[in-house]
C-alpha cells in the first residue's frame, strides 16, 4: 500500500467531483448549506468526507483532525511504502514463529483470508512478490517481461496457505520466512469503514466517505434524497459518466484495468496479477463495481472479480448474492453484465 495503494482503482475523478461538490455542476443541485465537507491526502491518494452535522457533533476543524489522525494510524499499520509500518516490519522478519500483531492488522488479515477462500484464491494478499516483480509495487515498471524462473520463484512465495491469523492469541505467522504481504486491495476500504465508524460514533447519521474511489454512505444527502455516485466509463483517454447509482447505507468499490498498465512490444500488461499464473490478467474485463455492507469487503471483492473475469466472477457473485456490475470490452465494443440486485441501485436520470 502506498502511503497508499500502488494500483489504480479506476472510478474516478467523477466520483470525487460529484461527491466533493466541485465541478460537474449540471449533474447536481447546489449543496445544502448545512452540509459540511472535508478533504485531504492519505495512502497516496485523496479522501473526501461530506456530512450533515448534528447539534452535538465536533466542529469541522476538530473532525478533520480526528480523521487525519485515524488515517495516519491506519497507514502506519498497513502500508508497504512506509518502511516502519507494522506490516513492513512483519514483511522483513525472516521467521515462521508467531509474531504479535495489532487488532486492526489481524482484523484486515482475517477478512482478506476469508474473501480469498470464497473467491477461490483470486484475492490473495501474498502476491506482493509478483506485484513487485511486474513493477506495480514500490519499484519502477520493468523494461522487459520477467523471466519464467523469476515468476516461478515469486509464485512459490505466494498462496493463502502461507499466512495464519491466530484464533487464540493476538498474533500472526508466516509459513515461509520470505512471505511478503500486500494489503493494497483491501486497506483503503478498511480506512473508509473506520472513518465511517468515527462519524457514526459522533452521532452523525448522514455522510459520504470516499478514499481514492472507495466509498461508503449512510442516510441521505438531502432530506430523502439518496447519495448519487457516478461510475465512469472505462476509457483511458476521457472521463465521463457510464452510469449513476442512488445509494444509502451501503459501500461501493470499483476496480479497472484501463488506466494502470504498461506496454512492451505493443502489448498491454495490466496491474492486476492472477495468483494462479503469476501474470497480469487478460480476461476482457475492463471495469467491475461491487456493492457490499462494508467498503473493506467491496474493495477486496472488486479486486477478486478483476482477477476472476466475467464468467467465473458471475458464478461466484451469484453464489454469494453480491450486487456487481461487470463491464467487458471486446474489439472496441463494451457490454455489461449485472448480478443480483445491482440494477435496482441505478439512477437512470441525472437530474
Amino acid at each position: 500500500m502506498h502511503p497508499s495503494i500502488p494500483r489504480s482503482r479506476a472510478l474516478i475523478a467523477l466520483i470525487v467531483l460529484l461527491a466533493a461538490g466541485t465541478g460537474f455542476g449540471l449533474l447536481r443541485p447546489d449543496l445544502p448549506v448545512a452540509e459540511l465537507h472535508m478533504s485531504g491526502r492519505t495512502m497516496g491518494t485523496t479522501y473526501n468526507v461530506k456530512y450533515r452535522p448534528t447539534q452535538n457533533s465536533p466542529s469541522l476543524k476538530a473532525m478533520q483532525i480526528e480523521v487525519d489522525a485515524l488515517l495516519a494510524e491506519i497507514n502506519h499499520t498497513m502500508s508497504t511504502y512506509d518502511p516502519e509500518s507494522e506490516l513492513s516490519r512483519f514483511n522483513r522478519l525472516r521467521t515462521t514463529n508467531w509474531v504479535p500483531a495489532s487488532a486492526p492488522l489481524r482484523s484486515v488479515l482475517k477478512a482478506a483470508l476469508e474473501i480469498g477462500a470464497q473467491s477461490e484464491g483470486a484475492f490473495d494478499i501474498t502476491v506482493g512478490p509478483l506485484v513487485n516483480l511486474w513493477g506495480f509495487g514500490p519499484e519502477v515498471h520493468p523494461d522487459r517481461i520477467p523471466l519464467e524462473r523469476d515468476i516461478a520463484a515469486a509464485r512459490a512465495r505466494s498462496g493463502l496457505d502461507k499466512i495464519t491469523v491466530s484464533d487464540t492469541q493476538s498474533a500472526i505467522r508466516k509459513h515461509r520466512p520470505d512471505v511478503f504481504l500486500d494489503l493494497s486491495g483491501i486497506a483503503k476500504g478498511y480506512g473508509v469503514d473506520r472513518v465511517a465508524e468515527l462519524m457514526t460514533g459522533h452521532g452523525i447519521e448522514h455522510y459520504m466517505v470516499e478514499i481514492g474511489g472507495e466509498i461508503r454512505v449512510r442516510g441521505f444527502k438531502d432530506q430523502n434524497t439518496p447519495w448519487r455516485i457516478a461510475i465512469e466509463k472505462p476509457l483511458s483517454g476521457e472521463r465521463s459518466v457510464h452510469t449513476m447509482l442512488a445509494l444509502s447505507d451501503i459501500a461501493l468499490a470499483t476496480s479497472g484495468n484501463y488506466r494502470n498498465f504498461f506496454e512492451i512490444a505493443g502489448r498491454r500488461y495490466s496491474h492486476t496479477i492472477d495468483p494462479t499464473t503469476g501474470r497480469p490478467v487478460d480476461n476482457h474485463l475492463v471495469s467491475v463495481t461491487v456493492l457490499a455492507e462494508t467498503s473493506m469487503r467491496a474493495d477486496a471483492w472488486a479486486t477478486a472479480f478483476q482477477v476472476l473475469g466475467p464468467e467465473r466472477g458471475m458464478t461466484i457473485a451469484e453464489r454469494f448474492n453480491l450486487p456487481v456490475l461487470f463491464v467487458i470490452e471486446r474489439d472496441g465494443q463494451f457490454e455489461e453484465r449485472v448480478c443480483c440486485t445491482f440494477q435496482r441501485y441505478r439512477k437512470q436520470e441525472l437530474s
